[in-house]
């Protein structure tokens, strides 16, 4: 099992809700601990995770889980609703970079993520989940790239244009078929026309060798 599945089955799953993305990071800026207790649980890594409720309504949460080392088992620290996250800075809109900013109502975070690509990706999601569940003062996102921002806009546009597409091929199918129909009934009312104007000949013919 991956760490990120193992991540969500043992944090997320158990409160009944679901983990939509996760990137490893470390702070870039470390905090200032004035008294460190000995005997500490050591070195440990750092997930920043996005994760949303089964139940409705669905509650969005951004929650710092912790994995010490040596360990297989993971703690849940901080815990953010969606709807405290107030900006999001991904540094720089052109050059691929692993650092962001996450801040919140009550303070902020500089974080280093594994890679570019897992912090866009994070960051791609995190931002269509603020679309889709925030209906009043969403979150800024700073220095994106656009095509974080327009991704989910254009899934949306792309699918609009499928369903369009096929609700044009539908629309002239039918009018092909009327179409057809239309001369199908055209060539039927032309020939009752004939065997009418046939029928009324023959009667005719038939009374006048009769007389």
């Amino acid at each position: 099992m991956s760490g990120k599945l193992a991540l969500n089955k043992a944090v997320f799953v158990p409160n009944d809700e679901r983990m939509l993305a996760a990137v490893q990071v470390k702070r870039r800026t470390k905090k200032k601990i004035p008294f460190l207790a000995t005997g500490g649980q050591g070195d440990y890594t750092t997930f920043i995770c996005l994760s949303a409720t089964n139940k409705r309504p669905v509650q969005v949460y951004i929650t710092k889980v912790k994995q010490f080392q040596g360990s297989s088992s993971f703690v849940r620290r901080s815990q953010w609703s969606i709807i405290q996250l107030r900006e999001v800075n991904a540094l720089d809109s052109i050059r691929d970079c692993p650092e962001f900013d996450l801040t919140f109502e009550n303070g902020s975070d500089q974080w280093t993520a594994g890679s570019a690509g897992e912090k866009s990706m994070f960051i791609q999601i995190l931002h269509h989940t603020c679309q889709r569940y925030i209906s009043e003062r969403k979150p800024d996102f700073l220095n994106c790239h656009p095509k974080l921002m327009g991704a989910g806009n254009s899934l949306l546009h792309n699918a609009a244009d499928s369903v369009s597409s096929a609700v044009q091929k539908a629309s002239q199918a039918l009018n092909e078929r009327g179409e057809k129909l239309g001369r199908v009934e055209e060539k039927t009312g032309e020939m009752m026309n004939s065997a009418q104007h046939f029928a009324d000949t023959a009667h005719k013919l038939a009374m006048k060798h009769k007389c």
